[in-house]
């Protein structure tokens, strides 16, 4: 681990306060638990950027107080480490609020202990359907894959698309995925030809590659999630040329990462994705966040990506959250704030859904092209208003 990481780890961020309440209040702490190592170590140091980037706009305060950001170093997909940690920040470090969870395992980890100790916590990224359930003190912010997976099946069927088979990443968003998916093309007149499931974080692709170029189909659905897995994917399926055999890619967008096309070349040139952001979202919320977000980080190359405006929209909501209930940090009090709530993000429109928790926002439909020097995600067509499990589309 570089020593700007290490940093970033042990280091609290400070800033004053001005408004009546929460002036003389203690800094409000909150614990965070992100990988900043293993095979995706940019995801930690992105989404720090955007939580900084929240707080440079708003004068380094939440309702009020002062803020100490505390982060913990999950590893990857570590479920015992998600769970150690979190426990670690509310027995030892006393925090208000948990932030966190790359992946669904760790995700879940957290939500146990969330909900023994009554801590509310803001899912980041973890996509897995329904595991807010049974944690009364989580919501969650980021994606779901039945919000990804359904407007993709139904804009690849009414697009020529007559056959898909889909290679996904082997634990429960991917599976989720793949259900999603296949439910909604086969309703809409699609065939499905077959399923591979591939493990978690592989970047050797060649057999699976191999067996999609045997069945043959129009496209292939593809979610192996983000890291060095998706550059594999792409690269290995243009070698192994099913794009001139006619065979596309439909892609879960976390797969064409805005911080990660650079590492890409021209490999997701033309590939449609659905996700719900895009850096280059046009609206002037989010035009703001990315020069608040370049102010925070000191990589060039780095980009907001859907982890980063979760994470800033976390932020948001435990803003808003607190100024409702006059500064208070109780939990049955954030939860009550929480249910229902309604307000803007850099990447459009969300809501936390009253009864399950989860979020409601917008999907987009999106091109890979190259724009100037550097390729982007650019969306051209908009569903509104997509539950968490899409079954309201």
């Amino acid at each position: 681990m570089n020593h700007r990481i290490l940093a970033g780890l042990g280091a609290a961020l400070l800033l004053t306060s001005s408004t009546a309440f929460g002036a003389d209040a203690p800094p409000l702490k909150i614990g965070i638990v992100y990988s900043y190592t293993g095979t995706s170590p940019d995801n930690g140091i992105v989404m720090d950027s955007a939580l900084n980037a929240y707080l440079l706009q708003h004068n380094g305060t939440i309702a009020g107080r002062k803020v100490q950001l505390i982060r913990r170093d999950d590893t990857g997909v570590a479920p015992d480490v998600a769970k150690r940690m979190s426990q670690e920040l509310i027995v030892q470090e006393n925090v208000d609020f948990l932030i966190g969870a790359t992946f669904t395992p760790n995700g879940i980890a957290m939500e146990s202990v969330s909900t023994q100790a009554k801590k509310p916590f803001c899912i980041i990224n973890a996509a897995g359907t329904n595991i807010l359930m049974k944690a009364p003190y989580t919501i969650r912010l980021g994606v779901t894959m039945p919000q990804i997976a359904v407007p993709l099946a139904r804009w690849a069927a009414k697009n020529g698309i007559k056959s898909v088979y889909t290679v996904v990443a082997d634990y429960a968003p991917g599976i989720d995925g793949a259900n999603a998916f296949a439910q909604a093309f086969t309703s809409s007149g699609g065939k499905m030809l077959g399923e591979v499931r591939v493990p978690v974080e592989t970047t050797e692709f060649s057999a699976y590659v191999q067996r999609v170029k045997d069945a043959k189909p129009d496209a292939v659905f593809v979610f192996v999630g983000a890291g060095p897995s998706p550059p594999a994917f792409f690269k290995q399926f243009r070698e192994a040329g099913l794009e001139k055999l006619g065979i596309r890619v439909i892609a879960s967008g976390d797969a064409l990462q805005e911080d990660a096309l650079p590492s890409m070349g021209d490999e997701p040139n033309g590939v449609i994705s659905s996700l719900n952001y895009s850096a280059v979202h046009d609206s002037k919320m989010n035009r703001a966040f990315v020069s608040a977000f370049h102010a925070s980080d000191t990589n060039p190359a780095h980009l907001p990506n859907f982890q980063a405006v979760a994470g800033y929209d976390c932020l948001a909501a435990i803003d808003r959250a607190m100024t409702k209930v006059n500064g208070s940090t109780d939990p049955d009090k954030i939860m009550d704030a929480w249910k229902g709530m309604k307000f803007e993000s850099p990447r459009g429109p969300i809501e936390i859904d009253a009864q399950t928790r989860d979020i409601v926002q917008n999907i987009y439909m999106r091109r890979t092209e190259k724009h100037g020097p550097i390729y982007v995600d650019a969306e051209f067509a908009t569903i509104p208003a997509v539950k968490f499990d899409a079954a309201g589309l």
